[in-house]
């Protein structure tokens, strides 16, 4: 075993008691299983697939601290509430670091519920039960998840029940010392309801290491739609690995938006399973790296039942020293004929020590079937800057409106009403190198 795993292994055996007591029946039937289960698991590291250029278990290694004793953490909530979208009033709720903390509005609507996963699984444990540690396949991450896990995020949409305005989880990192968080996220959408998630995550304090280890399980009914977009903020001693799992039902619709503006490292894990005829799933991601940023996005498609429709769209922008990833994969099973799969990775290299890794798979088991994938990685087109120079604008101004036109067809096909602009101008002023989250307050400004 190495020893990165170990240290959690061995922080989890001396403090049993104390996890459980401070989680919830539910949550702690799955450390057993997870703790045997590690024990014959490693975490990935650069000779595991998939995981060459992401090695966990080195971003796992440094000893920083984990709240087991769920030890209140003082937090701005205000500095964050600036995080506001114009034209768009969401339903507001708040992680910091790994605890359910407040909500802005605790007014949900009838047959929506948003709460603390830990209260979830006291007060609704059979419903909770039925989908916890159900969804998301057992790698390494997801059994350390089930481990450490004490609390996290519940969603529950009623059947029958369409939210009309958005929900947004803004997710804080904050604390006097260096951290590791464990997050777990349970969504489940019943038959015939729809959602709308806004999920930001924010370093607010900059000086100390933080490890988020985070799961997201989202189950589907029939006919249920889910349009998600995750837009990551967070400061160079951030290392974030994430997993988000959805299972759809029959006639069900998934949209992913993926953004990530700053970081440290960042893997972000998509996996959609398709299990009912006529599901549909769109996942679009954009990344901007610059710095010595690392952004890994790893996405796994699985059509396993008929005339399933899916579309991918991932386009990254890679400067100075930093390194992007993009491992696409669509899987068609023999169950799954007149299946439609299309997959597309667009990269930029806009300097010459960046580095762009991309690995597009098509696994195809069915004959009645149509499905493309393609990646490309080049750089700014030169012609473009010097017809841009010669009407007068300055080459450093053309090279960030070329980069910011390369990101547009990814925000145009977000869902969320009132986003798609506020995105444009996050963009504009990421690759006009502003710094952020001081961003989060041009709602105010502008307003």
């Amino acid at each position: 075993m190495d020893s990165s795993l170990k240290q959690y292994l061995d922080l989890y055996d001396a403090n049993k008691e104390l996890v459980n007591t401070n989680s919830a029946g539910v949550l702690n039937v799955c450390r057993e299983q997870a703790r045997e289960l590690l024990d014959g698991m490693t975490l990935p590291n650069r000779r595991t697939a998939d995981y060459e250029k992401s090695p966990i278990g080195e971003w796992f290694a440094p000893d920083r601290g984990v709240n087991l004793a769920r030890v209140a953490i003082p937090v701005n909530l205000a500095a964050t509430l600036r995080c506001g979208v114009p034209n768009m009033t969401p339903l507001q709720a708040f992680v910091v670091n790994d605890e359910f903390t407040a909500s802005r509005n605790n007014s949900f609507p009838a047959g929506v519920t948003m709460m603390s996963l830990r209260r979830a699984a006291e007060e609704y444990p059979e419903l909770v039960a039925r989908y916890y540690g159900k969804i998301a396949a057992m790698t390494p991450m997801r059994a350390l998840n089930d481990l450490l896990a004490q609390d996290g995020v519940f969603i529950h949409i009623a059947k029958d029940v369409i939210l009309e305005r958005p929900l947004q989880l803004i997710n804080i990192l904050s604390a006097p010392f260096s951290l590791t968080v464990t997050r777990r996220v349970l969504i489940v959408l019943e038959e015939n309801s729809q959602l709308q998630l806004l999920t930001c995550d924010h370093t607010q304090d900059q000086t100390h290491d933080y490890l988020i280890n985070q799961t997201v399980e989202v189950a589907m009914g029939r006919n249920a739609r889910f349009d998600l977009c995750e837009i990551e903020e967070s400061s160079m001693n951030t290392t974030r690995v994430s997993s988000v799992t959805v299972d759809q039902a029959e006639n069900s619709e998934f949209g992913l938006t993926s953004v990530t503006l700053t970081c440290g490292k960042t893997r972000n894990d998509y996996v959609v399973n398709l299990r009912g005829t006529n599901a549909v799933a769109t996942l679009n991601g954009m990344a901007i790296n610059s710095d010595n940023r690392h952004v890994d996005n790893c996405t796994h498609v699985n059509h396993l039942a008929p005339r399933c429709r899916s579309n991918q769209l991932f386009k990254y922008v890679v400067d100075d020293d930093s390194s992007g990833v993009f491992e696409g994969e669509i899987l068609v099973t023999e169950q799954a004929p007149f299946t439609e799969a299309y997959q597309t990775n667009r990269n930029i290299i806009a300097s010459p020590s960046a580095r762009m890794h991309a690995t597009p798979r098509l696994l195809i088991y069915n004959d009645d079937v149509k499905c493309s994938h393609g990646a490309t990685t080049g750089q700014l087109d030169n012609d473009a800057l010097f017809y841009m120079q010669t009407r007068g604008i300055p080459a450093a101004d053309a090279r960030v409106m070329l980069m910011q036109a390369f990101m547009v067809d990814v925000i145009d096909n977000v869902k969320i009403d009132g986003l798609r602009d506020r995105l444009r101008h996050l963009v504009d002023r990421r690759f006009a190198g502003e710094n952020f989250c001081d961003g989060c307050n041009l709602q105010s400004k502008n307003q």
